[in-house]
């Protein structure tokens, strides 16, 4: 392959039959199985060696032509000997037939996003966050460009890809395994020339489309009369979620991979040597990473990528900033948002300067009247951006921004269009000032003031937020009812079907065939995926039901907590604060979203359809189903984690201690049954003491762990593995 190869689709497409062979090699089908296996062997690992030195080091060996022979060579040896055929053969990129749907595929642990600077004042407080927390020589920072394409987990097992999931709300995302297996630059096998493969490995990466390749993407769609896609991250999103993977195969992406989530066999101490071994598994990495140990060499580095950003063959809208080592960042752990030990820095955005032409109103699911300007279409790096929100009530009267004023536009991370400022012009008469309506725009009612905001109160009848509660209750994070999407549920409002979220349980088939888009069959599927839905998790159901602060990670853990919609309704803002990661204000929110008449009025007609929303099991250690004999001792147990922890990270024992059933609360109470101190325990260790909680270090923790696991049919040989090793497993 030669510097001028063709683009790197074309050999996915390569014909799957052979040339004539004019070098006296054998015909496929006249070797023996043995002497087939040792060329197929020979062919793959000389492929694949081509493919990484073409698609990741960027120092071809071969022309095209020689690479071409080599390919075809071996896909008409697999051809004719299809018991030597395998999943991690460079044969095996070319697509596979079309899936009906992508499916749904947990994590191995959690894509959290990343917390934002703006300034390198707000990186300097990320810093001295991390240097109060820590000692001084344990913080150093690895530096890289932060992509602006679509999150990957790739995940090997025993060296080989065995799937691959998008992020998607960070906890489950959509397999695209067979997309990802025609990607180039992802190894489908790991090499292991100088480091052995690990027994598992989950890592994540960003697919990106390079701007040279994208624009030559366009130009064949043009040329084929086909539209071209507005920007690269947009075409390589669209092309990892196609259900045919012989479409992913033409288009020209590269994974570049940056993070090891989870790896056994292997022991890395810091992220410079595991993104070291990715490389030495023949993974693409991002360029120009370094290690940094100070704020100046931060906004150096900065600097250095803001100058070049225009000039690089990729979008990127940052750098990411990671604190190096692993042991410091598992004791500074994460919030269910985002990890405490790394930070993006982000680049000024792009603008440009329009026109405002119109404001108007608009009602969102949760009731909040966002005001919205229309602007006069400007393209703002590569999209053209026609509207834009002025966010709430104090904001448009800040910026002091009126109907026909001219603006400074910009796309806020390079996505969410803004209004920036209003550009003052001499001699330009003024329209009048906006002024927020005293009624709900879309249901009449009258509007009440939180905080900056203006919110309409009616959230189960309001028309507005009624669709939006109909698409929110039945997408994928909550009731995941097939074929109840925005425009379904817009439809059922305007027809005045539903008036109310309960009334989607009282549809039926003969509602639903009059109305446009529907015919019998898809009325027929409608009605039954609604009524399979009355039994649903209890998480599940939370999300759904669109509460403030309550997204899936919150959800789960109410409804672990909880394990009832009536204890939940029941429940006082300090019972909700025993649930790590839930504070005052967020208790204080639910508690006023639960405790408004309309919202209780709504929730008892919604119960009353006979919806039974089932807690979530209490299991065994290492049991892979709910306890079928005694109940775990931990059962229902209200544990609260303190301190530095030496031979557990809290995120594993927090898992093992849920496994078995106990509670993992972030505050002490007099309801707290013990807590679990490690080093420099704090406030919680005097608060237990006062109260007379149990107190354990982790060594007694251990104990107990095995004690209760021994205790639960344990042979007493000394063969079980103890409660903790077999949580973990």
């Amino acid at each position: 392959m030669t510097a001028c190869a063709l683009p790197r689709e074309a050999h996915a497409a390569i014909a799957l039959t052979m040339t004539p062979d004019e070098r006296g090699q054998a015909a496929p089908d006249t070797l023996g199985h043995e002497e087939a296996a040792a060329e197929i062997a020979r062919l793959r690992a000389e492929v694949d060696r081509h493919n990484h030195l073409y698609h990741v080091k960027a120092a071809p060996e071969l022309s095209d032509s020689a690479y071409d022979d080599l390919f075809r060579r071996l896909q008409a040896l697999e051809a004719a000997h299809p018991s030597l055929a395998t999943p991690d053969s460079p044969t095996q990129r070319v697509g596979a037939d079309p899936l009906e749907s992508l499916p749904n595929v947990e994590h191995v642990v959690p894509m959290l996003s990343l917390d934002s600077a703006h300034d390198i004042d707000a990186v300097r407080r990320f810093d001295e966050r991390l240097r109060k927390a820590l000692d001084d020589d344990e913080v150093s920072y690895v530096l890289e460009p932060k992509l602006d394409g679509a999150s990957l987990e790739l995940v090997y097992v025993n060296g080989v890809l065995e799937r691959a999931v998008t992020r998607g709300n960070g906890r489950v995302g959509e397999g695209v395994t067979e997309n990802v297996r025609t990607i180039p630059s992802v190894p489908l096998r790991l090499g292991e020339d100088t480091l052995p493969a690990p027994a598992f490995l989950s890592v994540r990466g960003e697919a990106i489309m390079y701007l040279g390749e994208f624009e030559n993407l366009n130009q064949r769609r043009i040329e084929a009369g086909e539209p071209p896609y507005q920007n690269p991250r947009n075409a390589t999103s669209g092309a990892l979620r196609q259900l045919d993977s012989r479409i992913t195969a033409t288009r020209p992406l590269t994974v570049l991979a940056y993070d090891v989530m989870e790896v056994e066999g292997a022991d890395f101490a810091t992220d410079s040597e595991g993104l070291a071994a990715l490389r030495a598994w023949g993974l693409r990495t991002p360029e120009r990473i370094r290690v940094a140990e100070s704020v100046e060499e931060i906004a150096e580095y900065h600097r250095a990528f803001d100058a070049d950003r225009e000039s690089l063959d990729y979008e990127i809208d940052g750098v990411v900033v990671k604190l190096d080592a692993w042991g410091p960042r598992e004791r500074l752990g994460s919030t269910s948002h985002h990890p405490r030990w790394a930070i993006a820095y982000k680049f000024e955005p792009r603008k440009e300067v329009t026109r405002i032409d119109r404001i108007f109103v608009s009602v969102g699911r949760t009731g909040v009247l966002t005001p919205v300007a229309l602007l006069r279409p400007v393209e703002v790096g590569g999209v053209t951006v026609s509207r834009a929100s002025l966010h709430n009530r104090e904001e448009l009267e800040r910026k002091d921004l009126r109907e026909g004023d001219q603006v400074r536009v910009q796309r806020a991370g390079d996505v969410i269009p803004q209004v920036v400022e209003r550009i003052a012009e001499e001699g330009r008469g003024r329209g009048e000032a906006f002024v927020m309506p005293d009624e709900c725009p879309s249901c009449g009612t009258e509007p009440v003031e939180k905080g900056p905001f203006t919110v309409c109160p009616n959230h189960f009848a309001c028309r507005a937020q009624l669709k939006g509660r109909i698409t929110h209750f039945g997408s994928r994070n909550a009731l995941d009812i097939e074929g109840l999407g925005s425009e379904t549920a817009a439809l059922l409002v305007d027809e005045g079907l539903v008036n109310e979220l309960a009334n989607i349980f009282d549809l039926t088939e003969d509602d639903l065939v009059p109305l446009e888009g529907f015919a019998e069959v898809s009325a027929r599927n409608l009605v039954r995926a609604i009524g399979e839905r009355r039994s649903v998790e209890l998480g599940r159901f939370l999300v759904g039901l669109g509460i403030p602060e309550v997204g899936v990670a919150v959800a789960a853990d109410l409804a672990a907590h909880f394990r009832s919609v009536d204890a939940i309704r029941g429940a006082a803002p300090e019972e909700m604060e025993e649930i790590h990661g839930v504070g005052e204000k967020m208790s204080a929110a639910i508690r006023n979203f639960l405790d408004e008449p309309r919202v209780a009025e709504a929730l008892d007609r919604l119960m009353a359809k006979g919806i039974k929303p089932t807690a979530p099991p209490v299991r065994e250690a290492g049991g892979d189903g709910e306890t079928d004999g005694p109940e775990s001792p931990w059962a229902g147990k209200r544990v609260v984690l303190t301190g530095a922890l030496e031979t557990f990270s809290r995120s594993e024992l927090k898992k093992i201690l849920q496994h078995l059933g106990a509670r993992v609360t972030g505050s002490v109470s007099a309801r707290t049954d013990l807590v679990v101190a490690g080093a420099n325990p704090g406030s919680k260790l005097a608060r237990a003491r006062e109260l007379g909680v149990d107190l354990v270090d982790e060594t007694e923790l251990r104990k107990r762990l095995d004690a209760s696991a021994g205790g639960r049919g344990g042979s007493g040989d000394g063969g079980d593995a103890s409660a903790a090793d077999a949580a973990t497993r």
